[in-house]
């Protein structure tokens, strides 16, 4: 997506100098913040296609940035820190990030990860919008869960999941493939991480979750989608 505008956030001059230098080259216009107050007000004011995320800054966090932004925007996230604790990037996940790279990096990796999730989050515009299973139905285009015709709130990854599940029904994904899918993981898998998304997504579509008619478990395998009769 040349073109598309990248916000870079992080409290170092010098990354975001460098991050700007090769995001130019690839054709993105960048925008740069400095802390969290900064990335909040891009958000909002520029509607930025992608957000690299630092999670160690003063004052705001990226973890509470990133909280704040899932409450009200989809754009996808990369976060970057010096951490690289699994439990950090469990975090990072579990709350709406699409990616995770650590300090020191390659700028040609992490420019090789901005087009990957710019790929993965555009939309194809030959694919349905609308999947209407009668007890739910979901909305792409307005990012939208209805269950019994009234609205659920749906954060973006178990959107994504329950999104990919229903348009490839009694289609059998390992957890790997969820994560790769749906998180962009092929070099890290947590199954953990799908299986608890996959329980809040039946808490909120099955009429029992505990004998789930729609997200089966394949066991030892992984999940598909059932379209119930």
């Amino acid at each position: 997506m040349p073109g598309a505008k990248i916000l870079v956030v992080d409290d170092e001059p010098h990354i975001r100098e460098l991050l700007k230098l090769y995001l130019s080259k690839e054709g993105y216009e960048v925008l740069e913040a400095r802390d969290g107050e900064a990335a909040l007000h891009h958000v909002a004011q520029a509607a930025p296609s992608l957000m690299i995320l630092d999670i160690m800054m003063p004052r705001t966090d990226g973890w509470d940035v990133l909280r704040s932004i899932r409450q009200k925007s989809t754009v996808p996230v990369i976060m970057l820190t010096a951490k690289g604790e699994e439990v950090d990037r469990v975090l990072g996940l579990e709350l709406g990030a699409d990616d995770y790279i650590t300090k020191p990096f390659s700028p040609r990796e992490l420019v090789a990860r901005v087009k990957a999730v710019l790929r993965r989050t555009t939309r194809v515009d030959q694919e349905p919008e609308l999947l209407d299973y009668g007890h739910f139905r979901i909305d792409r285009s307005a990012h939208e869960l209805r269950v019994g015709g009234e609205p659920v709130a749906c954060p973006a990854k178990e959107f994504d999941l329950l999104w990919l599940l229903c348009a490839n029904p009694n289609r059998t994904f390992t957890r790997e493939q969820l994560l790769q899918k749906v998180w962009g993981y092929d070099f890290f898998g947590d199954a953990r991480t799908v299986d608890v998304h996959v329980r809040r997504v039946r808490e909120k579509i099955e009429p029992e979750p505990e004998s789930p008619r729609y997200i089966i478990t394949i066991w030892g395998v992984g999940y598909k989608f059932v379209e119930a009769g």
